[in-house]
C-alpha cells in the first residue's frame, strides 16, 4: 500500500522521524488541515481519495482523534478497484462505531459486494460485517451472508468466512438470526469434503445448538460420523494433520458439540462413539517428546474425557481416563497439570466412586502450592468436588491451613467452599463450630456476610449446639485481635445464649461484657449497632451488670451516627423500666428458629461463574458440576421421540364400543370407520422438528400395499427411489431400505434418520450410518433393526435428506406396524370357537362394517382378501365357517415386554350389499383395534365408490 502512494510513505517517514511529541503533533495537524481542505474542495479522483483516507487511518491508529474522511471512505467502498475498495472497508471498520449514521450509507454497497461474483469483494464485505456487526447491519445482511454460506458456487474460503461472520452476528444479535429455520441447511455443510469449511461451520453450529438443541439435533449423528472417519478410519487430507494429529481443532469442536445433548440411545451411534473415544485414549498412552504433538493430542484427549464422563461416569472408558488424569496432574508442564486437575474435578463430581481419585489426594493437595495461580484454583475446585464424608475433615483442615498463605484472589472463594463443605459434611456439632470459627478468625476481610449469616442460622436452629458455640466464640474473642466478622458472630451468640454458660467459671456476665465491649472500639458502626442490641438482651438476663450497660447506652446517646444514636436512646429508655416490665420482656425474647431455607453460600458461589462467549458446558457448584440448563428432553440420535402421548386404554375401548352401535348388514345403515394408520398430521410433525410427511396419492398407495407385502417401492420421484424388503421373527425384525440415486450427479450431505413417537413400545435403529455422498446412478442399502416391546399405533418415520442443488428432505412412514409381528397359528374348529367365546365381546373385540368393491365379473375378490389376511400374518383356517366366501384366521402377536397376545379374525363379505364385516378378537383390546384398522384399510372400497353407491 505504502509503495504505491509516495505521499503516504513520506508522511509515515516524517512521523517516525519526529524526535519529540510536539513535532509529531505539528506534522499531523498540518497534514490533517491539508486533507480537510482537499476534501472540502472536492474533485478528487479515486487514487487521491485512497491516499488521503489511508493517511487518516494511519493517524487514527497512532491514537489521534479523527473527524474527517468518513464520507470519502463510504465512496471508496463503491469503487470497482480492489485497492480503493480495500482502503474504504478498512476505514469503515476502524473509524465508524456500530451506531454510526454513516453505516446506513454503506449497507447497499456491502450487499452489492456480497452478491458480486468476485470472491475478493465477498471477503471484504464479510470482514466489514463481522468487525462492525451492528444491529441494523445484521438485520439487513444476515440473509445474504447465509446465502453465501450455503451456495454451492461459493469458494471454500468465502464459505469459511461466511460461517464465522454468521457466528459473530449470532453472538451479538441472536434474535436477528432465524437459527431454527436454517438448521437443516447449515448442518448439511458438516458433510462438506473441505475440512476447513467443516471446522468453521462446526463453530457456528456449536453456538447455535446450545440455544436451539432440538433444531440442531441431527448434528449429533453427523458429528459422530465425522469423528469416526477422522479418528478411526483416518479419512482426511495430509495437509490437515497437525503433528500427526488429524485436525485437532475440529475434533475438539465436535466432541464439545456432543456434550450439549443427552447420551444417545441408538446402539449404532453408541458403538461408534465408544470406538472413537477408546482410540483417542489409546493414542495418548505413550507420550511424545514433541511439544506441539503433545499439545494437540492433549487438547483432543481432555475433551474426549469430558464427553466420556458426560455419557457414563462409571464406564470402563472413564476408569481408563482416571489413570491418564493421574499421570497428567503430576506432569512438569503447567498447562497439562491445569487441564488434568480441571477434568478430574469434572470426573469427581459426576462419578459415584471416588476411590480412584482419592489415591492421588496427596498430589492434589500439593497442587494447592503450585507456582501458577490457575493451577492452584483448579486444585481447589478438585478438592471441593472430591470431598465426601470420609475425607472431609482432612480436606477442610488442609484448606484452612492453606488459607492463611493463599493468594488474595483465591481467599474469598476458598472461604465460601470451606463453609459449604463444613456444613455439608459436619460429623459433629463440635467440629462444625470449631472449623467455622477458625475460618472466621483466619479469613479476615475475605469472609462475606453470607458466611456469618449462615453460622447464626445453624446455631439458632440447633439447640444442642448453642452452649458449646457460646463457649468457643468467647474463647476466640479473648484473643488480642479478632476480626469484625467474628465480633458479629460473638455478639449475636453471646447475646442470645451467653446465659447458658454464665454460671461456669471464666464465663461470668461481667467477663462476657468486658471481652465483647473491648472489641467495639475497633468496629464499624453496623457492628457496634449489633453489640448495642446484645447489651439490651443482657439488661434483661444479667441484671447484675445493668449499671455498666446503661452507662454504655448513655454514652452512645451523644454519638454523631444517627442509627447508633437512635438505638442508644431507645435502649436507654427500655433499660430504665423495671425488670419485670412486660414490654422489656417482649423486646428481649429469644430469637425463634429460622424457617428452613436454601444456603445463601451456594447462591453466592454460583454467581462467581459468569457467562462467556463460548458457554461452558458444566460449572463447579454445590458439590457437583451443574450443566447449563438443557433445553432438550430426549436424545438427539436417529431414533427420536416426537412427544405426543397416545390414547389411553379406556379411550380406545370407548371408541370401539361407540363404533359398534347400530351396525347390521342392511344398506341403509352403513358406518364407515377411518382405517388409516397415519401417525400424525404433517403440520403437527413439522411443529415437533420432523419434516412434513411427503404427500402424494402414490406415496399413500405404496405404503398401504407394503403393510401386507414384504417388499416393494416405498417412494419414488425423478431424483431418488426408496425400496423396502423386510422379514420378521418373533418380536424383532429387519427392514432393508434400498435408496437409489436416479440422477447423473451425486447427492451430497446424504443423511438418513428415524423418528419414533412411541419409543417405549417400538425401537428402531440403523445398523450403520449412511455414507454422506450417494454417487450417480448407484444404490445403497440401509438395514433397520426393529423390536416390538409393547403394542404401538404409530409407525416410525424415515427422513432422507440430501443436497441436490438445494437442500431437500423426504419424510415417509416406514411400513412397520403391529401386524408385522403377528405369526399365524393353526387351530381346529373346537379350539377356535373355544378361544373365540373365551375372549368374548367388547372391549376385546373390534368390529366394523365397511363398503367393498367387486371384481370385474361382479364377484367378491376372494384372492385379494386372502392375500391381505395372509400378508398381515394370520393363518387362514379352513373348514371353520360353512360360507366359503368368509375367512377365518388366527395368530399370535409377539412383544418383547408384554409377551404373546392371541388374535382371532372373522371376515364376512356380502356380495349383494357390497359390504363386509370384520371382527377381530384379541386378549389385548389395543391389538384388536389396531389389527382391525390395518386389515380393513386395503379391503375397503375407495370413498368415490361409496359416494356412487349412495347416489344410486
Amino acid at each position: 500500500m505504502a509503495t504505491n502512494m509516495r505521499g503516504l510513505t513520506q508522511f509515515i517517514a516524517d512521523i517516525r522521524g519526529a524526535r519529540v511529541r510536539e513535532l509529531e503533533e505539528k506534522r499531523i495537524n498540518k497534514e490533517m488541515a491539508n486533507i480537510r481542505k482537499r476534501f472540502k474542495d472536492g474533485n478528487l479522483d479515486g487514487y487521491q481519495k485512497k491516499k488521503y483516507v489511508a493517511k487518516v487511518i494511519f493517524t487514527y491508529i497512532l491514537g489521534y482523534k479523527v473527524d474527517i474522511g468518513h464520507m470519502e471512505a463510504v465512496n471508496l467502498i463503491s469503487s470497482s478497484k480492489y485497492s480503493e475498495k480495500q482502503i474504504g472497508y478498512l476505514a469503515v471498520t476502524l473509524l465508524m462505531h456500530e451506531n454510526s449514521d454513516f453505516l446506513r450509507l454503506v449497507v447497499n454497497s456491502i450487499r452489492k459486494d456480497l452478491n458480486d461474483n468476485n470472491e475478493i469483494h465477498n471477503c471484504l464485505a464479510l470482514h466489514a460485517i463481522a468487525n462492525v456487526g451492528s444491529q441494523e447491519m445484521a438485520e439487513a445482511l444476515s440473509e445474504d451472508v447465509h446465502r453465501l454460506l450455503i451456495s454451492p458456487t461459493s469458494e471454500n474460503f468465502v464459505r469459511k468466512k461466511a460461517a464465522l461472520t454468521l457466528l459473530r452476528l449470532y453472538r451479538k444479535h441472536p434474535d436477528v438470526i432465524p437459527a431454527p429455520e436454517w438448521a437443516l441447511r447449515i448442518v448439511s455443510i458438516m458433510d462438506d469434503p473441505d475440512l476447513g469449511v467443516v471446522l468453521s461451520v462446526s463453530s457456528l453450529i456449536l453456538a447455535l445448538a446450545q440455544d436451539h438443541p432440538e433444531a440442531y439435533a441431527i448434528a449429533y449423528q453427523k458429528a459422530v460420523d465425522r469423528l469416526n472417519r477422522l479418528v478411526v478410519q483416518h479419512e482426511y487430507p495430509a495437509t490437515y494433520a497437525y503433528y500427526k494429529v488429524p485436525i485437532p481443532w475440529l475434533q475438539v469442536k465436535l466432541l464439545r458439540l456432543l456434550q450439549n445433548y443427552p447420551p444417545s440411545d441408538d446402539p449404532t451411534l453408541q458403538v461408534m462413539l465408544q470406538e472413537v473415544l477408546q482410540t483417542i485414549m489409546n493414542n495418548c498412552n505413550e507420550p511424545s517428546r514433541n511439544v506441539q504433538h503433545n499439545n494437540a493430542q492433549h487438547a483432543v484427549l481432555f475433551e474426549a474425557i469430558n464427553l466420556a464422563i458426560h455419557l457414563d461416569a462409571n464406564s470402563p472408558l472413564v476408569n481408563t481416563a482416571a489413570v491418564l488424569l493421574a499421570r497428567f496432574i503430576s506432569s512438569k508442564e503447567t498447562n497439562v497439570r491445569y487441564l488434568g486437575l480441571d477434568t478430574m474435578a469434572h470426573l469427581a463430581a459426576r462419578t459415584d466412586n471416588l476411590e480412584a481419585i482419592k489415591k492421588h489426594q496427596g498430589t492434589i493437595i500439593l497442587s494447592l502450592r503450585d507456582k501458577d495461580i490457575s493451577v492452584r484454583r483448579r486444585a481447589l475446585d478438585l478438592l471441593y468436588s472430591m470431598c465426601d464424608v470420609d475425607n472431609s475433615e482432612l480436606i477442610v483442615g488442609e484448606l484452612l491451613r492453606y488459607l492463611k498463605v493463599a493468594d488474595y484472589g483465591l481467599r474469598e472463594e476458598m472461604v465460601l467452599k470451606i463453609a459449604i463443605l463444613t456444613e455439608k459434611y459436619a460429623s459433629t456439632y463440635k467440629w462444625y463450630v470449631d472449623t467455622i470459627l477458625e475460618l472466621l478468625s483466619a479469613a479476615g476481610d475475605h469472609v462475606g456476610e453470607e458466611v456469618w449469616y449462615r453460622v447464626v442460622q445453624i446455631v439458632t436452629n440447633t439447640e444442642d449446639l448453642q452452649a458449646y458455640a457460646a463457649k468457643v466464640v468467647f474463647e476466640y474473642l479473648k484473643s488480642p485481635s479478632s476480626h469484625e466478622s467474628l465480633v458479629k458472630v460473638g455478639g449475636y451468640i453471646l447475646g442470645e445464649y451467653g446465659h447458658l454458660v454464665a454460671n461456669e467459671p471464666g464465663y461470668s456476665p461481667i467477663e462476657q461484657f468486658q471481652v465483647l465491649h473491648s472489641k467495639s472500639q475497633f468496629c464499624m458502626a453496623p457492628t457496634r449497632a449489633l453489640l448495642l442490641s446484645t447489651y439490651l438482651k443482657w439488661v434483661n438476663i444479667f441484671p447484675e451488670i445493668k449499671p455498666q450497660l446503661v452507662n454504655v447506652f448513655e454514652r452512645y446517646r451523644h454519638v454523631l451516627d444517627v442509627d447508633l444514636q437512635q438505638r442508644a436512646c431507645e435502649f436507654y429508655a427500655l433499660a430504665q423500666r423495671p425488670e419485670d416490665d412486660e414490654l422489656l420482656q417482649n423486646v428481649c425474647e429469644e430469637i425463634p428458629p429460622f424457617p428452613p431455607r436454601e444456603s445463601a453460600l451456594l447462591n453466592r458461589l454460583n454467581k462467581k461463574h459468569a457467562d462467556s462467549e463460548d458457554k461452558r458446558l458444566w460449572t463447579h457448584s454445590n458439590g457437583t458440576l451443574e450443566r447449563q440448563p438443557s433445553k432438550i428432553a430426549r436424545k438427539p440420535s436417529t431414533l427420536e421421540t416426537n412427544g405426543h402421548g397416545s390414547k389411553s386404554t379406556g379411550e380406545i375401548s370407548q371408541e370401539i364400543a361407540n363404533s359398534l352401535a347400530g351396525l347390521d348388514l342392511t344398506p341403509s345403515t352403513v358406518a364407515v370407520r377411518s382405517s388409516s394408520p397415519l401417525p400424525d398430521s404433517s403440520a403437527a410433525l413439522a411443529a415437533k422438528g420432523i419434516p412434513r410427511l411427503t404427500a402424494g396419492p402414490n406415496v399413500d398407495r405404496w405404503f398401504d400395499k407394503l403393510l401386507y407385502t414384504p417388499e416393494g417401492v416405498l417412494y419414488e420421484d425423478i431424483q431418488i427411489q426408496i425400496g423396502i424388503k423386510s422379514r420378521y421373527q418373533g418380536p424383532v425384525g429387519q427392514v432393508a431400505i434400498y435408496i437409489g440415486n436416479k440422477m447423473s450427479a451425486p447427492l451430497t450431505s446424504f443423511t438418513t434418520a428415524l423418528h419414533t413417537e412411541e419409543s417405549e413400545a417400538l425401537s428402531a435403529s440403523f445398523i450403520k450410518i449412511a455414507p454422506s455422498t450417494l454417487a450417480p446412478r448407484t444404490q445403497i442399502q440401509q438395514i433397520v433393526q426393529v423390536e416390538c416391546k409393547k403394542v404401538f399405533r404409530k409407525p416410525p418415520i424415515l427422513v432422507v435428506s440430501f443436497l441436490a442443488g438445494a437442500h431437500q428432505a423426504i419424510a415417509v412412514r416406514l411400513p412397520v406396524v403391529i401386524s408385522k409381528f403377528l405369526e399365524g397359528v393353526k387351530l381346529g374348529p373346537a379350539d377356535f370357537f373355544e378361544r373365540w367365546k373365551l375372549i368374548g365381546g367388547p372391549p376385546r373385540e373390534a368390529q366394523s362394517i365397511f363398503p367393498i368393491s367387486l371384481d370385474a365379473t361382479g364377484h367378491i375378490d376372494l384372492a385379494k382378501q386372502r392375500q391381505v389376511v395372509l400378508g398381515h400374518g394370520f393363518q387362514i383356517l379352513e373348514g371353520i365357517d360353512p360360507n366359503p366366501n368368509n375367512l377365518v384366521g388366527a395368530g399370535i402377536v409377539h412383544t418383547a415386554v408384554d409377551g404373546k397376545v392371541g388374535c382371532l379374525l372373522r371376515l364376512e363379505p356380502n356380495r349383494e350389499a357390497k359390504l363386509s364385516r370384520i371382527t377381530i378378537r384379541s386378549t389385548s383390546e389395543d391389538v384388536a383395534g389396531e389389527v382391525q384398522k390395518l386389515v380393513q384399510k386395503p379391503l375397503a372400497a375407495e370413498p368415490s365408490a361409496s359416494v356412487e353407491k349412495r347416489a344410486l
